[in-house]
């Protein structure tokens, strides 16, 4: 089976963004929940193969072992849900700084088209270090919405703004896919470190407040002289 990322799904300039890769191949295993683990950036614009044995799905780039998805048990609770109000007013506060390589992200990005997702969490005024930030859903898919609940955490284990971390892996579950014209709530929190690893956990709400999704994430700090 073949995987091709275009280059709107783009995360960094040149790789794809690391939630919307981990969606499309989590979609090659049947469980309510899956854990996405990115070994290398998943090239754009290139035809990948996907191995599937099992509950265990495969993603190479010629010999290369670019991530693989497996089911896992996802035992997370937010600690608490914003309001659309504070999402809004969150966002407001949103400080973009860090890497310009993630200036035109899938999810976190700004694109004078605007064929991106436009989420920019900020902190939550009296609940820091929580994150959140209102999207408008303009498409609706599975993918989507692991790309929707990406990047939020980088800006939650961030001391200020997305900083350069990358995407390792991504355990998600998609209650329900938000409709067109949907207004939503995304959510970040810190989870720990541990070293260069930075835990975060993020989660999708609807307007009124019900789940649509919920994600653990471990984020990777690159050593000095990968940047």
């Amino acid at each position: 089976m073949e995987l091709t990322l275009s280059r709107r799904f783009r995360g960094p300039l040149t790789s794809a963004n690391g939630g919307y890769a981990s969606g499309r191949l989590a979609a090659f295993v049947d469980a309510d929940a899956v854990e996405v683990t990115l070994r290398l950036p998943p090239s754009l614009d290139t035809s990948l193969e996907v191995r599937v044995e099992r509950e265990l799905a495969r993603l190479y780039e010629g010999d290369a072992l670019v991530g693989e998805a497996r089911p896992v048990e996802l035992d997370l609770e937010p600690p608490r849900v914003p309001s659309l109000a504070e999402a809004d007013a969150a966002a407001a506060r949103h400080v973009r700084v860090g890497d310009e390589r993630f200036r035109e992200c899938f999810s976190c990005g700004i694109r004078p088209d605007r064929d991106g997702l436009e989420i920019h969490a900020g902190p939550v005024a009296g609940s820091e270090p929580l994150h959140a930030a209102p999207w408008d859903v303009r498409e609706s898919a599975a993918e989507l919405v692991w790309a929707a609940i990406d990047c939020s955490g980088a800006y939650a284990v961030g001391a200020a703004g997305r900083g350069d971390v990358v995407l390792g892996r991504m355990a998600a579950r998609v209650y329900r896919l938000p409709a067109v014209g949907d207004r939503c709530v995304v959510v970040a929190w810190p989870l720990g470190e541990d070293g260069r690893k930075l835990y975060a956990g993020t989660a999708l709400f609807s307007e009124d407040g019900a789940p649509l999704a919920l994600a653990r994430q471990t984020w990777i700090e690159p050593r000095p002289h990968a940047l």
